[in-house]
């Protein structure tokens, strides 16, 4: 979503929801509120929330900047988002064929790949008796607009049939159009072998076809064919769509720069006794190649879009977040999303020195919105950390080490006095996500100064541990189950008791040297019983975790912070379980989230309601989330790859495997993955046993 960046922890920031071309509309989990979060400082309330239209049910052809909202028939009707985008621009609204004077009858619509999608359809043509249809049309849409349609003959007879297509446009912003705003159609003219529409500001488009139309009225938007098919024989048609600008900036997203290369991902491959990761992986990867955007001031630098349709904007910390689950497919994505926003850090001595912006985000309905700056700024240090330890390239780590060295200095500052990170405002409250965040980059971020020759790493394991400490005394909350940890403290010393899927992040903590794994904020106890809590029916809902436990007052099924399943809280669940050894719990997560992902063939959203999970249920899609999302598409990789527990140390020339014993989901194989910039597969048997099948040359490797 676009949101105002927050220019410090304690300053009121500027509405949250804005539109533009990139960045359109604002999304549910940016929504602020008129929560007061330190001495006298209020956070703005944003204006009343948009209904967002329904894209769930849509078919979404991505190739950012390009996007192509289809519905399931395959028609273009201008109604709601349906129509192809260019950098947040509808480009095309309207695109209805029609043969013989009718519209074919629609049968399937289904996605290729992840940019195109395939509809058929079926059109009685004059003179059939029975009820069989003698004609088959297909269309092939690319996210780009370009489209094939044949028609393709079963009759027994020559047929000469008239073909319409009816276009049109409004040439309106994403935003608009999902605030139900779009504007007026505009007026064709005749364009070579198509149609041009010009808007007010001077941004025009352009359809041209192949073969030329036999007739073309301009004041109608209607393209016309006479096509002639023999018995058995097909007639095809190529739609291609192209927006121009008055004034092309030098800068605009995409120009001159195309899309970025299938380089930056590898492409990853599972298989197995279980086919579902297999496809689930290929499908994840195609995601998010489809979700690679660029830097429009910097082209070189890529970084995924949050999601589509509604989070096409600025790198965010869903980015960064993606590209750590990625690494098992390169590093190349983690350095240029590192760079991006590393050129977005606050410079100068003071007290806010090294800290990403970021905008406010809603948490729910018991804490004030967060920052996603600060979290940001401490998933900085860890993601270069850990993408070092996968191999990252001496000279990007040369580039990206000062940009770390500047968070970790205002992670430092930030730990002195309370002994706690506040998020949003300096007066807290204290989260226990930001904690295990900042732990997390303390650690890590000693590890990595130490590695790099640089000094700092004593001074920041120092900090961890004080915080460990505190953490432990002040966030747990002893009880009769066993205890909990609580969500945050509050300024006037309180703890919030709500439990929900964020407690996932206190079993993250990290890979260090030698494939061993950071210190977590809890003991084993503790960590005992967070991770019973998580495998429990109160947060497990069968399809994955809840965002809020189903028994915590307020609790909604479609809140994305109250109740929904979020995909990147179920990930780091799944990887946190199986990384300290509770496999039954990781892998009862893992199979929810792969039953959850066929339903929704394969390309999760960021999100979706935690109902419970029945015997003949699906899991329900939440009407605003973003589908395909980056932490999802991700999540689901880095999920996948708990299963053979990779820990590479390139820098100490290394990498071990350390599979789930009881091999969930039998015999799997992993290949196309990347350790040290080299090829790498492994395989884990029936009986949990892993092997590595290929690495790179020089690597001691280790089971």
């Amino acid at each position: 979503m676009a949101s105002s960046p927050v220019p410090a922890p304690g300053r009121p920031s500027g509405p949250p929801i804005a539109h533009s071309p990139a960045h359109p509309l604002g999304h549910p989990s940016g929504r602020a509120s008129g929560h007061t979060y330190g001495a006298g400082v209020a956070l703005p309330r944003a204006a009343r929330p948009m209904e967002l239209p329904s894209v769930h049910g849509a078919l979404l052809c991505v190739a950012l900047p390009a996007l192509a909202v289809c519905a399931e028939h395959g028609q273009l009707t201008g109604e709601g988002p349906e129509g192809v985008y260019s950098a947040g621009r509808r480009l095309l609204s309207r695109c209805v064929l029609r043969v013989a004077g009718r519209e074919p009858v629609a049968l399937q619509g289904r996605m290729a790949a992840a940019d195109r999608a395939v509809f058929l359809g079926a059109v009685r043509v004059p003179g059939d008796m029975g009820p069989d249809p003698g004609l088959a049309v297909e269309r092939t849409r690319s996210a780009d607009g370009t489209e094939r349609i044949t028609l393709r003959s079963a009759a027994t007879r020559a047929l000469r049939l008239p073909v319409e297509i009816s276009l049109g446009t409004d040439l309106a912003d994403l935003g608009a159009v999902a605030s139900g705003r779009p504007g007026p159609e505009l007026t064709a003219s005749v364009h070579g072998t198509g149609l041009r529409w010009t808007g007010s500001d001077g941004r025009s488009v352009a359809v041209t076809a192949d073969p030329p139309p036999m007739d073309s009225l301009a004041a109608a938007g209607v393209l016309r064919w006479e096509a002639e098919l023999a018995p058995g024989a097909a007639f095809t048609l190529h739609l291609r769509v192209r927006g121009e600008s008055a004034v092309r900036p030098a800068a605009s997203p995409g120009v001159g720069a195309g899309r970025p290369g299938g380089h930056l991902l590898s492409e990853a491959r599972a298989e197995g006794d279980d086919p579902r990761p297999g496809e689930l992986l290929r499908r994840c990867v195609e995601d998010l190649r489809a979700l690679l955007q660029r830097d429009p001031a910097h082209p070189a630098d890529v970084h995924l879009a949050a999601g589509v349709p509604w989070r096409c904007g600025p790198v965010t910390a869903e980015a960064l977040w993606a590209a750590r689950m990625a690494l098992p497919l390169g590093t190349r994505l983690a350095a240029t999303t590192l760079r991006a926003l590393g050129r977005t850090q606050l410079s100068g001595s003071g007290p806010e020195s090294g800290r990403i912006p970021g905008p406010l985000r809603d948490a729910g309905p018991y804490l004030p919105p967060r920052c996603t700056g600060v979290e940001a700024t401490l998933a900085f240090p860890v993601v270069l950390a850990e993408a070092r330890r996968w191999g990252l390239p001496s000279a990007d780590l040369e580039e990206l080490l000062p940009m770390a060295e500047r968070c970790l200095g205002w992670l430092r500052r930030a730990l002195t006095g309370p002994g706690f990170v506040p998020d949003p405002g300096p007066t807290g409250p204290w989260r226990a996500e930001t904690q295990a965040h900042a732990h997390r980059a303390a650690l890590l971020g000693a590890d990595l100064l130490d590695g790099c020759g640089r000094p700092g790493g004593d001074a920041l394991r120092d900090g961890a541990r004080i915080l460990r400490e505190r953490f432990r005394r002040e966030f747990w909350i002893e009880d009769r189950a066993g205890g909990r940890p609580a969500v945050a403290r509050t300024p006037d010393g309180r703890s919030r008791p709500e439990l929900g899927g964020w407690a996932a992040h206190l079993l993250d903590t990290g890979l260090l040297g030698g494939g061993r794994y950071a210190q977590g904020l809890l003991d084993k106890t503790e960590s005992e019983q967070v991770a019973r809590l998580l495998g429990a029916p109160v947060l497990d809902s069968g399809w994955g975790l809840r965002s809020l436990g189903a028994k915590e007052p307020g609790y909604n099924p479609f809140g994305h912070r109250a109740g929904a399943v979020r995909v990147h809280e179920t990930a780091v669940a799944v990887s946190g379980l199986a990384a300290v050894g509770h496999e039954r719990e990781a892998a009862a997560l893992l199979r929810g989230l792969l039953d959850a992902a066929e339903s929704f063939a394969h390309r999760l959203p960021e999100m979706y309601a935690g109902e419970q999970r029945t015997a003949d249920g699906r899991p329900v899609p939440h009407p605003a989330a973003c589908r395909p999302a980056a932490v999802a598409a991700a999540g689901a990789v880095h999920s996948l790859l708990a299963l053979a527990g990779i820990r590479p140390d390139v820098p100490g020339g290394s990498v071990s495997v350390h599979p789930l014993p009881s091999a969930p989901l039998g015999a799997i194989r992993f290949s196309g993955l990347v350790v040290g910039g080299e090829p790498f597969a492994v395989r884990v048997g029936r009986l949990g046993l892993g092997m590595v099948e290929e690495a790179a040359e020089g690597l001691q490797l280790g089971v």
